[in-house]
């Protein structure tokens, strides 16, 4: 594994980490935005790894696309996305549940983490 993709993944194990901190806080918003942020560095890590290209995006959805990421990853990285933008601006639609939302997203965030850490293994 090359020292760049490493360091993009130790870069998203420490969002995830902060993520779960944060939700243990009841700091529901920060902890989704870690969320998207630790799916979208692991995604580039992959990247970097597989196709040694880095695309300046947020968009997770793009991402996983491009990495040929099952339907199930795919389908995360559209909410991990769709959330992300709620959680950074005001006026944006409020999330029901808040709590149990945040805790699928960091699902889907250790989900994401831990399919581009097999993917690397191959």
């Amino acid at each position: 594994m090359k020292k760049e993709t490493k360091e993009w993944i130790n870069k998203a194990e420490d969002d995830l980490d902060s993520a779960k901190f944060n939700f243990s806080g009841g700091k529901y918003e920060v902890a989704i935005f870690l969320c998207q942020q630790a799916a979208e560095k692991a995604m580039k890590a992959l990247l970097i790894e597989k196709r040694k290209e880095l695309i300046k995006t947020h968009d997770l959805f793009l991402l996983a696309n491009k990495l040929k990421a099952p339907k199930d990853i795919i389908e995360h990285a559209k909410e991990l996305t769709l959330a992300y933008t709620y959680v950074r601006y005001p006026g944006a639609p409020e999330i029901k549940d808040i709590e149990g939302r945040t805790k699928s997203f960091l699902d889907y965030a250790d989900g994401v983490i831990k399919w581009i850490k097999k993917s690397l293994q191959n």
